[in-house]
């Protein structure tokens, strides 16, 4: 989803418009700044990947033109921008999904539920290894990867499994998208690692 201020014309454009926010849309972003650039060359698009939330901030004050959302407008940042005037549009781009991934090399984790996740990721749980998820899971330590408290991932994910938004383990380890994955991707002491990560999706991606 994209929010942001209207106007201005196809034909002779030159200027900045300045974009930041989620890290599940900014590949749909930068796809589409890049053609814009290059249909007007003296257009300037810098993007930049805050965080759902990271960019509302900046949005709801004026100082970005767009914030890329992976989820809808709140109400307290639609507040602060009628506090600061500041109108706006959205635009719905894409849907996106979330997945729950643990490393290559976990053989036994091939589904889990929402119950499971609430029994990892509350924050007064106390589980720290497989073998207390479930029964016949392995002795093995669990390290618990995700997005950062400004992302609209994390506000999903914690308002599906905990019952509540920005309602996590402190022990989390926080990231964008490429951080969580190339940890959870990577060697040793990794391997014991789950994670929940945002995943862009197509225009056409609901119900497949």
């Amino acid at each position: 989803m994209f929010d942001g201020v209207g106007g201005g014309s196809n034909d002779g454009l030159s200027g900045t418009v300045r974009v930041d926010g989620s890290s599940t849309v900014f590949p749909i972003t930068m796809a589409i700044a890049e053609e814009f650039q290059n249909l007007h060359p003296n257009m300037n698009v810098p993007v930049g990947v805050s965080g759902t939330g990271g960019g509302f901030k900046k949005f709801t004050i004026g100082e970005i033109d767009i914030n890329d959302a992976s989820r809808q407008i709140k109400d307290k940042e639609k507040a602060k921008c009628a506090e600061n005037g500041i109108d706006y549009i959205e635009i719905a781009v894409a849907f996106d999904g979330l997945s729950v991934v643990t490393h290559p090399d976990n053989d036994f984790v091939d589904a889990i539920t929402v119950e499971e996740l609430n029994k990892i990721w509350h924050p007064e749980s106390a589980v720290s290894n497989w073998s207390q998820v479930r029964a016949g899971w392995p002795d093995r330590d669990i390290e618990l990867f995700g997005p950062g408290s400004d992302s609209g991932t994390f506000d999903y994910f914690t308002k599906v499994v905990n019952g509540e938004e920005q309602l996590g383990r402190a022990e989390q380890r926080g990231g964008g998208r490429g951080v969580v994955g190339g940890v959870v991707g990577g060697d040793e002491p990794e391997r014991r690692a789950a994670a929940a990560v945002g995943v862009g999706g197509r225009p056409d991606a609901r119900g497949r």
